[in-house]
């Protein structure tokens, strides 16, 4: 049995099931470059079935990836399997991940099926999907509420028809970590042909012991364990990668095994899916929080000025946190802007740094002081919406005890277009300004909210908008040091999602 455990990452399919965190193709080619270069071994890059745009990207992503294995979700049934081969077939190394419940709950209340009739489901449609694709793997879906007996007998057959990979998930976050740890461990040697397949893990955190219990089934046997950057996914979300790959490597003394994850990618890949999806990452979360390494009690202080090891079990460097003191403001240059970039891990091109550098010295005229978090801000903010089809170029914005007025021009598809409207309130006022230049009666803002990215009266705005449109959503985000700004920019940004999802660009919904 290898010490090597395999990172199954599934942001972009479990993640991105998350309410509000739907990524489009452009998005998703970005967070799975991002995933190879933080070392991930297994990619599941969307559900081929679900729709022709979970199929575009995965089929994308299984051309773009240059190392990782690239795995699509498909059911037990014969369209989905030859979907799912159809979008992996150009990876260089490509999986179908099939499944089908086998806790008497689902079997009986979702899915209608005896026992029997599921056992057969498992061996003809892992068989079909091993004709299409060497690589194949099995998940009984709600493994933990599933009679050990029945599963026994069910993984044995999905081995036996060619699943390479037995996925055992806590499909409903009820696990604890003795008693998913002891499934693994009894599986394991119960099922006679248990040697032919690695294990998998899948968790959820409905109780909060997700990363717990991912830990328990690797001390338990289960060699690869499947997760999200940021913990992102269905309900409470999943085990996050980061916190299982530190825990790993930390706590080595404990669990004597190893990932190929480069921890120093970590906090990057952190920071750009929860650009993408407009999730922020809690202040204290673990690993990736903005709080993960700061100290502010005296006496947390006075141990970290002694030896940082007194408050700190991993480094900052370790999972890509810069620790430089550098001070950004109005009198920086453009080489202490880019070492500052660089410390975060951004590279950004000729004209990208440019137009950053320029919003950079406005953001700097404009506050006091210039922290991290805002450079990340206002860096996000532009890299994710450089090829949108809807630019903003200006905004203008009058209100007070009467009706609030605005004036807004936008770049469509390279055409400037104004409108001046009025609202109850100024981003009434806006909004509606949007609407006229770009006509969607049928979507509605089903959330709108602003957050300070760091502290001060003159701090940078982080707005998060969310358009729904015939059971289609988009999440839009927007920074800026103008909170009506950062508004339009959000607002626009769940726009050009929401185009892209229609199939169509600006242009066809146009006014004028």
């Amino acid at each position: 049995m290898t010490d090597t455990i395999l990172i199954f990452d599934t942001t972009l399919r479990d993640g991105e099931q998350s309410p509000g965190c739907s990524m489009n193709l452009e998005e998703k080619l970005k967070v799975a470059s991002q995933l190879e270069a933080m070392g991930v071994d297994i990619i599941e890059a969307g559900f081929a079935i679900a729709s022709e745009g979970d199929f575009e990207a995965v089929r994308e992503v299984a051309k773009h990836a240059d190392r990782a294995v690239i795995a699509s979700l498909a059911r037990a049934a014969d369209a989905d399997i030859d979907r799912a081969g159809e979008a992996v077939r150009h990876a260089r190394r490509p999986r179908i991940h099939t499944f089908i419940a086998t806790s008497p709950l689902h079997m009986k209340v979702k899915l209608n099926k005896s026992p029997e009739e599921v056992l057969a489901a498992i061996e003809r449609s892992v068989s079909r999907a091993r004709n299409l694709c060497e690589d194949v793997e099995w998940s009984a879906e709600d493994a933990t509420r599933s009679d050990p007996d029945f599963l026994a007998h069910a993984i044995e057959i999905a081995i036996k028809a060619g699943a390479t990979t037995i996925n055992l998930p806590d499909t409903v976050g009820y696990a604890t970590p003795e008693t998913y740890g002891a499934m693994f461990r009894d599986m394991i040697e119960r099922v006679p042909n248990a040697d032919k397949a690695i294990f998998s893990t899948h968790c959820h955190n409905d109780l909060g012991l997700a990363v717990a219990n991912t830990l328990a089934a690797v001390m338990g046997g289960a060699r690869q364990v499947e997760s999200t950057i940021n913990g992102i996914g269905e309900r409470a979300g999943n085990a996050a990668v980061e916190e299982i790959a530190m825990a790993i490597k930390v706590r080595h003394d404990v669990m004597p095994f190893r990932t190929n994850v480069v921890s120093t990618e970590i906090t990057r890949s952190s920071r750009l899916v929860s650009a993408v999806t407009g999730f922020q990452v809690q202040p204290n979360k673990a690993i990736v929080g903005a709080n993960a390494f700061a100290h502010e009690s005296g006496i947390h202080q006075d141990g970290m000025l002694k030896d940082s090891s007194t408050y700190e079990i991993m480094t900052p460097e370790s999972v890509g946190v810069a620790t430089s003191n550098l001070v950004m403001g109005k009198h920086s240059g453009r080489a202490a802007f880019r070492s500052k970039l660089e410390q975060l891990g951004y590279e950004l091109g000729d004209n990208g740094f440019q137009d950053a550098f320029i919003r950079f010295k406005a953001l700097a005229d404009a506050k006091k002081a210039v922290f991290d978090e805002d450079i990340i801000a206002l860096v996000d903010d532009e890299v994710l919406r450089g090829h949108d089809h809807i630019q903003v170029k200006d905004v203008e914005i009058h209100c007070g005890t009467g009706p609030a007025r605005a004036i807004i021009t936008l770049e469509i598809d390279g055409i400037d277009r104004t409108a001046a409207t009025r609202g109850n309130g100024p981003v009434d006022a806006l909004f509606n300004a949007i609407r006229e230049l770009v006509p969607h009666e049928k979507s509605v803002m089903d959330r709108y909210e602003v957050h300070a990215v760091t502290g001060g009266t003159d701090a940078q705005a982080e707005v998060s908008v969310v358009l729904a449109e015939d059971g289609r959503t988009t999440r839009g985000t927007g920074a800026h040091h103008d909170t009506m700004v950062a508004s339009v920019r959000a607002y626009v940004n769940a726009l050009n999602k929401l185009m892209v999802k229609r199939g169509k660009h600006a242009p066809d919904a146009v006014a004028g």
